[in-house]
């Protein structure tokens, strides 16, 4: 039954997680955080900068890490399976629309009516990692406490902008300099 429930849930996640890895975000947040509770917000955090340090799609590096939390390497298998097979039916489908009617004033509406969706789905994920960062526990807009404030992660994010912005920087180099920063304030234990 389990494996059911990681096909089905990574294959909502494949099927609704239109414009990519980061417009997936918040749908994968719900599904392993608040439908399922295969994971707390902390082990989402650690999900995501995992899936960001690994080659490939965040959403197929998540379904993957998330499949082998569950229920190990058929977990793995199935929760990949179920999160790329709605892309590959989609994508055939609108490939061969897309070559048969591309000339079509309606078709190039419909692409930019879908661009603010996105970009709502990638700042809502955005919002999410950015209060739990500032907070570093499950935080909404409605239960803010000042007290809990989390200064040096604001500094470090503050920081790696100003230095991203300002000197063009590798955002690989800010992400192992962060990284070793945190390990310095945090601790690795």
């Amino acid at each position: 039954m389990i494996y059911l429930e990681i096909f089905w849930s990574f294959f909502q996640i494949g099927l609704f997680s239109i414009g990519g890895g980061y417009a997936a975000l918040p749908l994968i947040e719900n599904q392993v955080t608040k439908v399922h509770d295969w994971l707390t917000m902390a082990e989402f955090a650690d999900l995501l900068t995992i899936s960001q340090m690994t080659p490939g799609p965040i959403a197929l590096n998540a379904s993957t890490f998330v499949g082998t939390k569950v229920a190990g390497l058929p977990g793995a298998i199935i929760a990949t399976v179920g999160c790329i097979t709605p892309s590959c039916i989609i994508v055939l489908t609108l490939a061969y629309f897309y070559f048969k009617y591309k000339n079509l004033s309606s078709i190039q509406g419909i692409l930019k009516g879908l661009r603010p969706a996105v970009v709502s789905l990638i700042a809502s994920a955005g919002l999410s990692i950015l209060l739990l960062a500032i907070f570093n526990e499950e935080t909404t807009l409605n239960n803010i406490q000042l007290l809990d404030i989390n200064i040096p992660s604001i500094i470090m994010v503050a920081l790696g902008l100003f230095i991203l912005r300002k000197y063009k920087t590798d955002p690989i180099l800010v992400m192992i300099g962060t990284g070793l920063v945190g390990i310095i304030i945090y601790g690795i234990f």
